[in-house]
């Protein structure tokens, strides 16, 4: 005896109107959330795109708060000059990731000296080079290549030729491309 084909049929397992919602009684409902996992929300945004842990966000967050004025966007600038976000955002990596491992394997060197790092806070007037070595080098000379239509903020500055790149400016707000709402990191943090 053959079986018939059961997914062309209304019978069809998959295609049941209750195999759409996730698993649990009563599936997912949409709500907006209490006020702390809105405020938690904000703040696991901010980690991940940075690719932070929660120590070191709340080290940065700690130092933020040390110092006169807007606490979410100086904790936001504090962010911005991490040294693997600024190689990333000069094009010299193509992520967040793998900015941070060029710099613990010790490719990158931030005013003539070997920083392995992540976390370095850049300052204005930083020069930012890549190791002498042939090996760093070429990586780098690859991935610049292919970031050719890589357009820089403007508090940076790269020479493709020489692979160095200079820090004009320390960032603003403005500089910070992603959408979120510092002040309800800072009253998640703050409680």
């Amino acid at each position: 005896m053959i079986k018939g084909v059961r997914c062309d049929s209304a019978k069809c397992a998959m295609e049941k109107q209750w195999r759409q919602q996730p698993p649990g009684m009563h599936g997912w409902k949409r709500t907006r959330g209490t006020e702390y996992a809105v405020r938690l929300r904000e703040k696991q945004k901010v980690k991940r795109y940075y690719g932070l842990m929660d120590a070191q966000f709340m080290r940065f967050f700690r130092m933020a708060s040390r110092i006169p004025g807007n606490t979410g966007q100086i904790l936001l600038q504090f962010l911005e000059r991490r040294l693997d976000n600024v190689i990333y955002k000069m094009g010299l990596a193509l992520s967040r990731r793998s900015s941070r491992q060029m710099v613990v394997h010790g490719h990158i060197y931030v005013n003539g000296k070997k920083v392995d790092r992540p976390s370095y806070l850049v300052n204005q007037g930083d020069k930012i080079t890549v190791k002498a070595g042939e090996h760093s080098r070429n990586l780098v000379k690859s991935i610049v290549a292919a970031t050719e239509s890589h357009t820089l903020q403007g508090w940076l500055q790269l020479d493709r030729n020489n692979l160095e790149g200079t820090v004009l400016a320390l960032p603003t707000r403005e500089d910070v491309q992603i959408p979120v709402e510092e002040n309800l990191i800072v009253e998640f943090c703050s409680r």
